[in-house]
């Protein structure tokens, strides 16, 4: 992977940027996906935020490199904190789990009055971001799933609205994804029997732990989980 070509994955990250908009990318590591957005005219400007010093410093070498200093800003920071109130129209956050992302958004929550798209790609627990969008007034617009070397990614662009909008039935929706729901692309379908057949057999371990309040919970839990991807699947 280079400032040429990206993985797939972070292709289609940039693939939800707006053209023209100014972009912060958060964890940015090598500044990859800046510096291929700028290179490729799809945005004027970017930031490239890197809390760790290793990373930090890789983004500011490659920014350099590709002689792209007055339109890429690399800076060191955590989370949002590398932004300014109105100095960015989109944030993309990619390769984290969601539970991060969603902290991330939560604690940067004065930086987003002027961005207009959030496009988000954890690693895990997606769910976490949803209710954070939901629970935020932002409204999911698109998502995406897909597979590389191995591993399964979504992908979640929202912008400010309606949050219940997408959602027909929240539950599966904060869950699987609403927009995915309708796609059930292989990959989909694919991760989904994985995750159940997961839960299936840590059930089977918990029906033969001794009895306790978490233990029924966590059964309970796990039974709802397993029912409503059966439901979905079967559709």
């Amino acid at each position: 992977m280079n400032t040429e070509k990206l993985s797939n994955r972070l292709e289609a990250v940039t693939n939800y940027i707006p053209p023209g908009k100014r972009v912060a990318d958060i964890g940015s590591d090598h500044a990859y996906l800046p510096c291929y957005a700028v290179k490729k005219g799809i945005v004027p400007f970017a930031i490239a935020g890197e809390v760790v010093e290793g990373p930090y410093q890789s983004a500011k070498k490659q920014v350099k490199l590709e002689g792209l200093e007055n339109q890429i800003s690399v800076r060191k920071g955590n989370g949002l904190e590398v932004i300014q109130p109105g100095e960015v129209d989109c944030i993309t956050i990619a390769g984290m789990g969601g539970a991060l992302i969603a902290t991330i958004l939560e604690d940067g929550k004065s930086k987003l009055g002027s961005v207009h798209r959030l496009i988000l790609q954890p690693n895990l627990s997606a769910i976490s971001i949803r209710t954070w969008l939901i629970e935020n007034g932002w409204e999911l617009i698109a998502e995406e799933i897909l597979e590389e070397d191995g591993k399964i990614y979504e992908i979640l662009a929202a912008e400010k609205g309606k949050p219940l909008n997408p959602y027909t039935d929240t539950k599966k929706g904060l869950l699987m994804g609403p927009f995915l729901m309708e796609q059930k692309s292989e990959v989909f379908k694919n991760k989904w029997i994985g995750e159940k057949k997961n839960w299936e057999r840590i059930l089977l371990q918990l029906e033969k732990a001794a009895f306790s309040e978490d233990t029924e919970k966590r059964k309970k839990e796990l039974k709802e989980k397993i029912k409503m991807a059966e439901e979905v699947l079967e559709k």
